[in-house]
Formats: C-alpha cells, sequence, structure tokens
C-alpha cells in the first residue's frame, strides 16, 4: 500500500510539475495522466525513473515517449470518448492505456513481437479491455477495422503515410512527428474532404517510423 501511494504521489506530481505548467488543460487528459501506473510499463531496473520528465529504453532499441509528449499529443487528438483510434507503435503499451481511458475502442500496432505481447499482457492484466494490440507494419494501418475517428504515430515519420489518411474519417485528427531521422515537428493534420490540413507544434525527437510507407530501417 505505501508503494502504491508513493506512485500515486509522484503521478500527481508529474502532472503538477511537467504537464500544467507546460499548457497541457484538458481536464480529461491530465486524469488518465494521473490514473495510468507508467511505473508498470517500463523495466524493473528502471522503475524509479518511471515519473521523471524524459523518455526511457523499453528493449529493441525503442522507447516509452517523455510524459509530457504523450500528454501534448493525446491532448491535440481532441478526444471526447467515443471514438475509434488507431495507434502507430505500441511500445511498451504506456500511450494506448492512456488512450483507452480516453476513446471507445483503440487498435495499437507494433511492429516488434515481443513488444506487442508484452504491452498487450500488461493492458489486459490492468483491465484495458477496450485496447487491442497487434503485430503488423503500422506505416499501413489496418485497413480491417477502418475508419478510425483518429490516429497517432508515435514514432518519426518523414511524412504521414498516405494508408493512414485513407484510413482517417472525414473531419478525423490525427497527429504525428514528422521530418528527418534525428529531428521532427509534431504535426496535426483534420481530414477535410479527403485533404489533410496541417498545423505545426513542437519540435521533437521519435525513433524512426520503420515500414513501407515509412523509413526503409
Amino acid at each position: 500500500m505505501m508503494e502504491t501511494d508513493n506512485y500515486k504521489r509522484l503521478r500527481d506530481l508529474m502532472v503538477q510539475t511537467q504537464l500544467v505548467p507546460r499548457g497541457i488543460k484538458d481536464e480529461r487528459v491530465l486524469a488518465a495522466m494521473r490514473k495510468v501506473p507508467r511505473h508498470l510499463f517500463v523495466p524493473d531496473f528502471i522503475r524509479h525513473s518511471a515519473y521523471d520528465d524524459m523518455a526511457l529504453p523499453i528493449g529493441d532499441d525503442q522507447t516509452i515517449s517523455q510524459p509530457y509528449m504523450v500528454a501534448v499529443m493525446t491532448e491535440l487528438l481532441e478526444l471526447k470518448g467515443d471514438e475509434r483510434v488507431l495507434e502507430v507503435g505500441t511500445g511498451s503499451g504506456y500511450q494506448a492505456a492512456v488512450l483507452g481511458e480516453l476513446a471507445r475502442e483503440v487498435y495499437t500496432i507494433e511492429r516488434f513481437a515481443s513488444l506487442a505481447e508484452a504491452a498487450r499482457n500488461r493492458l489486459i492484466d490492468l483491465g484495458y479491455q477496450n485496447v487491442y494490440a497487434v503485430v503488423g507494419d503500422g506505416t499501413k494501418g489496418l485497413e480491417d477495422k477502418a475508419p478510425f475517428d483518429s490516429i497517432i504515430i508515435t514514432a518519426a515519420a518523414p511524412k504521414i503515410p498516405d494508408p493512414l489518411i485513407n484510413q482517417l474519417k472525414d473531419g478525423g485528427i490525427i497527429v504525428a512527428p514528422v521530418g528527418e531521422r534525428f529531428s521532427q515537428v509534431l504535426i496535426k493534420g483534420k481530414k477535410e474532404k479527403g485533404i489533410l490540413a496541417e498545423e505545426y507544434h513542437t519540435p521533437c525527437v521519435f525513433v524512426p517510423l520503420v515500414g513501407e510507407y515509412g523509413w526503409k530501417g
């Protein structure tokens, strides 16, 4: 119980010191960040750093994103609660869990089978019955579950893949880090009459999005 209380305190501190001062205002997003136990999504040997203001390694040269970046990308999606969301890049499953608190259904794709399986088991253990983790090339999307109200890409894309734009509903929002392999800008795109209108937000650095419509390796 003391350990649980300590992690809750650290989550509250994370929200108050890392998210609110940087402009995260959506109360639903802040509540989700307070609730989801990030320490259960990182390897045991770095669990003490789970609520620090940084990305952390999770294996296979992948990372769990910085809490602020998770919050800002989630806020940009403007989720109201009834959406079907696609996430490209499951990683640890943390972002998917946050989305699971805020949307009706979440489908998340991971190219590393080991990460996808671990995330799936973790999400099931935590009671997320509305989050579905699959293995595949996320740059191709998930056509059999499309169209999606919202799409989030949690890896660096040279451009937003066309299949993902095609699988986004008209009026839907896609959020992605776009740019070079080692330097990107967070883009929010809203699809209107088949065309994606883009807004540019914060600079960022993500691991590369590898796949047929992303980086080649």
